[in-house]
């Protein structure tokens, strides 16, 4: 099954407003040269006060911004309520969102999120009309005592508990080897794409065969123009979810480019 690709810049704590927006200028101002069906789903990720910034910079005049989707990088899985310092599904999307991320090592390790947390927040977000992108990956000490499949495996099947197989399908996964986060490291292309694909398998035994086909799984891990050509002739990446290569509109800009070169 061809699934379409997708290229997500995660800006993590980085940027100012005018920064963000000068990012994305960039972004666009590339991708207006290419239909939709050339293009990857390009995705960006700002800081929540980035996030109407950068989407006041979008329109449908040609200049490419509409061809750009915005996602929050977190969200609370409550409506509304006593929550200081969290923002709601409904407010991201508010804001102009497509795609949440969630479950991300950092948040994970930082902020103590739990698979059940990360669980609730998937369930939100597709009620709220978006979609998750929702993160999983091993420490070192970890891959090196043998569990990376079964600490994976565990973190997918808790976070698709009691979600429906139609909405399994439409989210998206990010496999991110935190020992390859921001190091310079990068996971070699084919194990990268075994562990994706035992997720694919999990999805399968959790969701069935269709949502395993459809739903899109990335590899993230200091992604780099040079390394993505080789990270997409895979075949089970879909995409990338890119760090520090996407706080440059040229290096972030080749990514998507190479990308088209071997899978869209």
């Amino acid at each position: 099954m061809s699934r379409k690709p997708i290229i997500a810049g995660n800006w993590k704590m980085n940027l100012l407003q005018s920064e963000a927006k000068e990012l994305f200028e960039g972004i666009k101002s590339f991708v207006k040269d290419y239909t939709a069906p050339q293009l990857p789903t390009v995705i960006i990720a700002p800081t929540f006060t980035s996030l109407c910034a950068v989407n006041s910079v979008k329109c449908d005049c040609g200049c490419g911004g509409n061809k750009i989707s915005v996602a929050a990088q977190n969200c609370h899985w409550e409506n509304s309520g006593a929550y200081t310092g969290e923002i709601s599904v409904a407010m991201a999307k508010d804001a102009g969102c497509d795609y949440i991320i969630i479950g991300h090592s950092e948040r994970r390790q930082y902020f103590s999120e739990t698979d059940e947390m990360i669980n609730k927040k998937a369930k939100a977000i597709l009620a709220g009309g978006l979609i998750p992108i929702i993160c999983c990956g091993e420490t070192l000490e970890q891959r090196e005592a043998g569990i990376t499949d079964e600490h994976i495996a565990t973190q997918i099947r808790a976070a698709l508990s009691g979600i429906s197989s139609e909405d399994v399908a439409k989210s998206v996964i990010a496999y991110e080897p935190i020992w390859a986060i921001g190091t310079g490291k990068t996971c070699d292309s084919v194990e990268a794409n075994r562990v994706i694909k035992m997720i694919r398998n999990v999805v399968k035994d959790v969701a069935g065969v269709d949502a395993a086909d459809s739903i899109r799984i990335l590899y993230g891990g200091s992604v780099k123009p040079s390394t993505i050509e080789e990270q997409m002739s895979q075949s089970d990446i879909d995409g990338a979810l890119v760090g520090g290569a996407s706080l440059k509109a040229d290096s972030f800009n080749e990514i998507i480019a190479n990308t088209m070169k071997v899978a869209v």
